[in-house]
């Protein structure tokens, strides 16, 4: 689905990520894991080009995305984003908030909007809420507000940036439960998590960041029991309750 080659990102001296190759094949769950500061978040914002890169190629369907001649807004409209802090129109209701964008940027009629957004806010649970705005909300509720604002832009991949990390512990279960759910039903996703358990559970393979680099990946069965580089074992010494 999207293919990762030689893909750096430096701020000003900073070199946040350094030639980063991976891929992500269609109906694959894939889990980022690292320390703070290793690149995750800045890795999946370069993938959506919310951030450029600085260097390498970005595959999409068979072509580099990255060399000026694509349309970068029709690319994006594929990428679903979910991001730590919500980011939901707070002048919009919850059904207002999932129609939004399938209006203005898929030029969907309302009535074919509300019909999408309604069939997803079902998914997430919230489709008794479509009438409160988001400050009526808890904060599990407005993350599954967000996911189905983006599983109602129907994108080839959703993209997860921690998406529990803003939440009270008591709230994290109900939106692992939605996103574990999802991952079952052959979406395509790509997660940056700090949740484990929920790494190891879900994941068809696991990326693991550290300073910039990817230092190791594979199935969550390898990383989680048999970890062959020294960091990452250190990292999961430190991150997993024994």
């Amino acid at each position: 689905m999207i293919e990762i080659r030689h893909l750096s990102k430096s701020f000003g001296s900073h070199e946040v990520l350094k030639d980063i190759d991976f891929s992500v094949k269609k109906g694959e769950v894939v889990c980022i894991i690292g320390s703070s500061g290793s690149g995750k978040s800045t890795l999946l914002r370069c993938i959506n080009l919310l951030e450029k890169p600085s260097g390498g190629q970005i595959i999409y369907k068979g072509e580099n995305i990255l060399d000026g001649k694509h349309d970068i807004n029709m690319y994006r409209q594929k990428l679903g984003m979910v991001f730590q802090s919500f980011n939901l129109f707070n002048n919009h209701d919850v059904l207002g908030n999932c129609i939004v964008g399938q209006v203005k940027v898929l030029k969907r009629s309302k009535e074919e909007a509300e019909r999408v957004a309604l069939k997803y806010l079902k998914v997430v649970g919230m489709d008794q809420y479509i009438h409160a705005k988001p400050r009526q909300l808890s904060g599990g509720q407005k993350q599954r507000v967000a996911i189905a604002r983006a599983l109602s832009m129907e994108p080839d991949v959703l993209l997860f940036d921690e998406p529990t990390s803003a939440l009270d512990p008591e709230m994290v279960g109900e939106v692992l439960k939605v996103m574990k759910e999802l991952a079952h039903t052959g979406l395509t996703m790509l997660i940056v998590t700090h949740e484990m358990e929920f790494a190891k559970e879900v994941s068809d393979r696991v990326v693991f960041m550290d300073k910039g680099v990817i230092a190791e990946e594979g199935s969550p069965e390898r990383i989680f029991n048999h970890p062959t580089a020294e960091r990452t074992r250190e990292f999961l010494k430190r991150t997993i309750k024994q």
